[in-house]
């Protein structure tokens, strides 16, 4: 373990010296995504100078909303600064060969393949999610226990974990189709579902929807179970989500590695 942990630190190295080679490109991407995520808070800002409540009697006021939002700022800022670039490099890599030099390696080839790339851009949106979580936390009126902030963390990686899964499930399919450039667009549309509390799915359309995306594709636990032990008290109901919801993940991490792994036995060098 600690060799891959050692390897990983060198991606990473390789990865700041990279974005500090270009840096006016890098200051340009962190200012576009800053900007993305200010024209969004601007967004529900409007909103909810409209209503008090996101959706009838939900509990998703102003700030406990705000804290949902800088949840899921902060997983996706770390899946796309750490796996999302190197998944993306995954379809060149089958059709250039370029995986061949990846399974000769000494190494776990699901790690070299989901880890290589370090984009540390994309942490400019976890920036701004920390300082949107402290400032609705001392907005809000309920106080978070120290246990909410203890299992807070537990619970995160459990929601970089699902969708890292669904990132190497994306990924794999590569290597049947042979080009998969669309990988990020896959992930914007699964990950669209996660960016509103789950409340707001009901009714003939939406409560279906809750449910595929709860317990099919448990999209929808990723953001809401950390987001819910600190933006209000934490329910009964609750508490079997946050159970669902490392189940899930573990589910999830076991389902993609089988995938990955029968993917890899399936690939035909590109030359063969």
């Amino acid at each position: 373990m600690g060799r891959y942990w050692r390897v990983f630190a060198t991606f990473a190295v390789a990865g700041m010296v990279r974005d500090m080679t270009f840096r006016t490109n890098f200051l340009i991407a962190c200012i576009s995504s800053i900007a993305w995520v200010a024209m969004n808070l601007s967004f529900y800002v409007l909103v909810f100078s409209f209503t008090p409540e996101l959706g009838l009697n939900t509990g998703w006021s102003r700030e406990p909303f705000f804290v949902f939002v800088a949840t899921g700022l902060i997983i996706n800022s770390i899946v796309q600064t750490f796996f999302m670039p190197s998944a993306e490099e995954f379809s060149e890599m089958v059709r250039s060969g370029g995986l061949d030099a990846v399974l000769v390696q000494p190494l776990d080839a699901q790690f070299l393949i989901t880890c290589h790339r370090v984009d540390y851009s994309s942490l400019a949106n976890g920036m701004v999610g920390f300082l949107l979580l402290f400032w609705s936390l001392l907005s809000t009126k309920w106080t978070p226990t120290p246990v909410a902030f203890l299992l807070y963390p537990l619970f995160v990686i459990s929601g970089v974990t699902i969708l890292y899964s669904f990132i190497i499930g994306l990924a794999a399919a590569t290597i049947f189709l042979g080009r998969n450039q669309s990988l990020y667009d896959f992930w914007f549309y699964i990950t669209t579902f996660s960016r509103y509390p789950m409340e707001i799915y009901s009714g003939p359309w939406g409560t279906p929807l809750q449910t595929l995306c709860t317990f099919v594709l448990p999209i929808l636990v990723v953001v809401n179970v950390p987001a819910r032990l600190l933006a209000r008290p934490f329910l009964m109901s609750d508490t079997n989500l946050a159970i669902w919801s490392l189940l899930a993940a573990g589910v999830s991490f076991i389902v993609s590695r089988r995938v990955f792994t029968h993917s890899i036995d399936r690939y035909r060098s590109a030359s063969s």
